[in-house]
């Protein structure tokens, strides 16, 4: 065995072993993407490496063999910058984007293209409970929001956008009709309180996620009903009182508690709230000055003063969402306003450092050039936009929402979750734009039945070249061309069928971007217009 210390931790492998080897020992993360367990290490993506012996020169842990007595450093902020620089460089030339444009302008960040895949594929109940991870009443938006999200929809520029307000409609409308809709998992009590002024959708909002966290909600409103402008302000035809009461229910059933017909400062004292509660959440409609000076907040020109990252108002345990900040937003953007409040209040509840929402990492392609949104055509379906008559109280069929969902382009990466390339790029804090140049036309590649290879996703890493030639596949893939330039393609203009005949399903597996990703079953009833 060989003795070596990694960032002053002692650590015995066997003779052969790998400098990555022994990190992994030891549990320390050192990032990989050219690597895989079982094949030679080509040392071409560089965010491996570390620094040996205090030599000035940094190596790639991945293919330096450990020494005797070696000492190590993996975690310094020098070598951090060096990882950096190496995956801004392969970011520089990454065509694609790890958020679709759709979730990216939706004020609630919902994870809009894998709600679509469900429901093409018929899952909606998983639909439903990808919707409600980041949208507390579906159903309501579903009837009244003004689709932001189909605003950033790529498929306009081909005919319409697909109808993401309808599908996120029908999945909610479903759900409320089942004898037990969705109600998300609790965590254990924790037994912090909090108090919520309005109970309108902000409010709503906020304790549904609160309560998630095992955080006692009250909801005072000085109405009789709970609902807020959504029941007051917008008219029954255009959302019925009957959906948002249902909505309203499974809060609830949560365990929020409403006091309503219940002013403060008439039925209830504010210094009483701020005593009996752990923390409050201003969540009403627009606020005077007069109010604000009452409950001893400051204002600003729009309406109380809050820090914009974590909606923490002049006093430490008070915060704000909603129309209270800034009067006349749109309902989505309320109800997501009332989520990123009730992070923080979790946050600040819990002991954890009050940072609110963090953005997640994502790269965008931005406008397409001639002739792109074809290539971004071949897997979707050819079918035009479903529509509504106006107002109407009849949403989509299932035949219809399944239909509309094949319509979705798919612009997200269908590996957002186990990209290495994203996850280290968001851990290093990797900037995609510092080494801008001029971007490859988007292509995809759908020549085999199983995998779709996209190749302004590839980092030229070569793991599935080494997996196709130890498997023996003819042709197999291969490098072409040279420096700046190489690219992995099937030699002698082969289609993909034919190199990837055994390991295809391996290659995409192994595949650290999306370039190599395996093909959704809703895509294969288009498979014959490739």
């Amino acid at each position: 065995m060989l003795r070596l210390t990694i960032d002053n931790q002692s650590v015995e492998v066997p003779p052969g072993s790998t400098i990555l080897d022994a990190a992994r020992k030891l549990g320390i993360d050192i990032p990989a993407l050219c690597f895989r367990d079982g094949y030679e290490p080509s040392t071409s993506c560089l965010v491996c490496v570390v620094r040996i012996n205090n030599q000035e020169r940094l190596v790639p842990s991945c293919a330096t063999p450990v020494e005797e007595g070696m000492r190590v450093q993996s975690e310094t902020e020098e070598i951090h910058q060096a990882r950096r620089t190496a995956l801004e460089l392969l970011l520089s030339d990454h065509l694609g984007d790890c958020l679709g444009p759709c979730q990216t302008i939706c004020p609630a960040g919902m994870n809009i293209p894998l709600m679509i895949r469900q429901i093409a594929n018929g899952d909606f109940r998983n639909a439903i409970i990808t919707v409600k991870r980041d949208i507390a009443l579906p159903a309501v938006l579903g009837r009244i929001c003004s689709a932001p999200c189909e605003k950033g929809c790529r498929r306009k520029e081909y005919d319409d956008a697909v109808a993401i307000c309808l599908l996120k409609r029908y999945v909610a409308d479903v759900d409320l009709a089942r004898d037990e809709p969705y109600l998300p998992e609790l965590k254990d009590e924790t037994g912090k309180k909090t108090a919520i002024v309005g109970a309108g959708p902000a409010g709503l909002a906020a304790a549904y996620y609160l309560r998630q966290e095992g955080i006692t909600c009250t909801i005072f409103d000085d109405h009789e009903k709970p609902g807020g402008m959504l029941r007051y302000a917008v008219p029954e035809e255009k959302l019925p009182h009957a959906v948002l009461a249902k909505e309203i229910t499974l809060i609830e059933k949560l365990g929020v508690r409403f006091k309503l017909s219940t002013r403060i400062g008439r039925d209830i004292a504010w210094p009483d709230i701020q005593d009996e509660f752990d923390a409050v959440l201003i969540a009403t409609g627009e606020i005077k000055s007069d109010k604000a000076d009452i409950l001893q907040l400051e204002t600003d020109k729009n309406g109380l003063k809050i820090n914009k990252k974590t909606n923490q108002t002049s006093l430490p345990n008070v915060f704000a969402a909603g129309n209270v900040v800034h009067p006349g937003k749109m309902a989505v953007r309320t109800v997501a306003a009332g989520k990123t409040a009730a992070i923080s209040i979790t946050q600040q509840l819990l002991g954890q450092p009050l940072t609110g929402v963090q953005k997640p990492f994502s790269v965008h392609i931005g406008h397409l050039r001639d002739g792109e949104i074809e290539n971004f055509m071949i897997n979707a379906s050819p079918d035009g936009r479903s529509y509504l008559e106006k107002d109407s109280q009849t949403g989509l069929s299932a035949e219809q929402a399944q239909r509309e969902a094949r319509r979705c382009l798919h612009c997200d990466c269908r590996k957002y979750n186990t990209c290495k390339l994203r996850t280290y790029a968001e851990k290093y804090q990797a900037r995609p734009k510092r080494y801008k140049q001029t971007r490859p036309i988007f292509e995809q590649n759908l020549q085999h039945p199983d995998i779709i290879f996209e190749p302004g996703k590839c980092i030229n890493c070569g793991l599935c070249v080494q997996i196709a030639a130890a498997a023996g596949e003819k042709p197999g893939l291969t490098f072409v061309g040279r420096g700046f330039d190489v690219r992995v393609r099937v030699p002698f203009n082969d289609s993909l069928k034919e190199a990837l005949t055994q390991t295809a399903a391996q290659c995409a597996a192994a595949c650290p971007t999306g370039a190599l990703t395996l093909l959704p079953r809703s895509a294969q009833p288009h498979r014959n217009r490739v």
